[in-house]
């Protein structure tokens, strides 16, 4: 059970103050209540308040008076005014002033009630906003992108220098390196934090709607435009939008795309009007985007209005001395996300790690830690050599369709538990115990595959 919310009723009319209390007493709050306006103020002071309920007319100084103080003071409080000597310019000024509602005598009291449960509604709202944003705040700090060696320190201060501004980004490396998490970082450590970050995957864009996607239309500009359509560079406005895979655009985009940089405006689909938008723009590419500029894939101007600050993010070759920091990382991150015993790595299995080449960098050693973590059983507390297997024996265990498309974590775990089963003539118990797992939960998986298959 949650803390009671604290109301503050102040009213003179010692009738209207009871009924008043006995009404939020029954509704589970904590409530006092107060005579004059003064006294009210004391006790503000003195106990923190989430809610004031007070008249106007006071024998002493006013609500609106009350109102101008306690704002100033507890700017996060809510206040609710209640007058028999209400007007459209009073409730008007008493909003203006900060009040979250405005009540007249003669009042219903199941009004008045609708009203503090929905500031409390509207309070909670805010509270989880801030959490929320707290959250990717946390997310997406400098800690989250893990590493000590000299290549990621020059990451790490380009990310801060970076952040300062509004400069154009152009991240480059190759796929699994994190260029999209180096991206949210810049965004949520800059001014821009509680403006939008909107990622666009230039190569998964439909061909004939990319400018559409990215500029908006508007109506009947084209067969299905039934209505007008802000783009991706509109719904950046304020903050940041994310180009990701930005080779992958067409010569005729690059040159638009050209403009929107140069100009700050943008002009939708079938419109002729600028609209001004005001977006910092990050790139991110895994090719070498000087090579398609002699190669005529990709304009120079382009080029260097997006590299203005250029972040190079290294494989895992280049910072072997790492590993073991993501390893660590990735076991505590899965072990709480799944709750899961695992605590560490072995010094045999570390070896291992360390001296494996990782292709896929940073998101294939994540991958691999979340499979071990996963499918090490519930007493697992430190994950060996046998408790890893890589996508390169993945197709030992039969994955279907391995050459189609990539391998989830579902399917691998599928098959393992799959083959182990055949390996031992369906007997759950042994498989169980090879794999280290409860038989029950062999038998809910297999029930879950059955309705995956159904």
């Amino acid at each position: 059970m949650g803390i009671a919310k604290r109301i503050l009723v102040v009213d003179d009319e010692e009738a209207i103050r009871d009924i008043l209390k006995e009404t939020f007493v029954h509704k589970k709050y904590e409530v006092e209540a107060a005579a004059e306006g003064n006294e009210a103020l004391k006790r503000l002071g003195e106990h923190p308040f989430d809610l004031l309920v007070s008249d106007i007319r006071l024998p002493d100084i006013n609500g609106m008076k009350i109102l101008e103080k306690a704002k100033k003071k507890y700017p996060e409080m809510g206040i609710i005014l209640i007058t028999a000597y209400g007007s459209i310019k009073s409730a008007v000024k008493a909003m203006k002033q900060g009040a979250f509602d405005y009540i007249t005598k003669p009042f219903n009291l199941e009004e008045l009630e609708v009203v503090v449960d929905k500031y409390f509604e509207y309070q909670n709202l805010v509270d989880e906003n801030l959490y929320l944003r707290s959250e990717l705040d946390r997310r997406f700090s400098f800690d989250n992108i893990v590493g000590n060696s000299a290549p990621m320190q020059r990451v790490f201060e380009s990310i801060r220098m970076v952040s300062r501004s509004r400069a154009t980004v152009l991240i480059q490396g190759a796929s699994g390196t994190g260029k999209e998490l180096v991206a949210r970082a810049i965004h949520y450590n800059s001014d821009r934090k509680h403006g939008p970050f909107i990622t666009t995957n230039c190569a998964a864009l439909p061909e004939g709607l990319v400018e559409s996607e990215l500029f908006g239309h508007e109506k009947g500009a084209f067969t299905g435009a039934i209505k007008m359509t802000k783009g991706r560079f509109e719904l950046a406005d304020g903050g940041t939008i994310l180009l990701d895979e930005i080779s992958e655009i067409s010569p005729g985009l690059q040159a638009k795309l050209l403009r929107v940089i140069q100009e700050r405006e943008i002009e939708r689909v079938g419109g002729g009007k600028p609209i001004p938008v005001d977006v910092r723009i990050i790139s991110t590419t895994n090719r070498d985007l000087k090579k398609a500029i002699e190669e005529g894939k990709f304009r120079e101007d382009l080029f260097y209005r997006l590299n203005v600050v250029p972040i190079y993010l290294p494989p895992l070759s280049e910072r072997r001395d790492d590993v073991p920091l993501l390893v660590r990382h990735f076991v505590k991150h899965y072990s709480k996300d799944n709750s899961m015993p695992v605590k560490s790595v072995s010094e045999e299995a570390m070896r291992m790690l360390v001296q494996r080449r990782w292709q896929g960098n940073v998101r294939e050693i994540e991958n691999c830690i979340e499979r071990a973590v996963v499918m090490s059983g519930p007493k697992t507390e430190t994950l060996d050599t046998a408790h890893f297997f890589f996508e390169e024996q993945i197709g030992s265990v039969d994955v279907p369709h391995m050459e189609k498309k990539p391998v989830t974590l579902f399917d691998a775990e599928k098959s393992l538990i799959m083959k182990t089963l055949r390996e031992n003539a369906e007997n759950r118990t042994k498989t169980a115990e090879i794999l280290g797992i409860s038989v029950r939960t062999l038998r809910n998986k297999l029930n879950e595959y059955k309705k995956t298959s159904a």
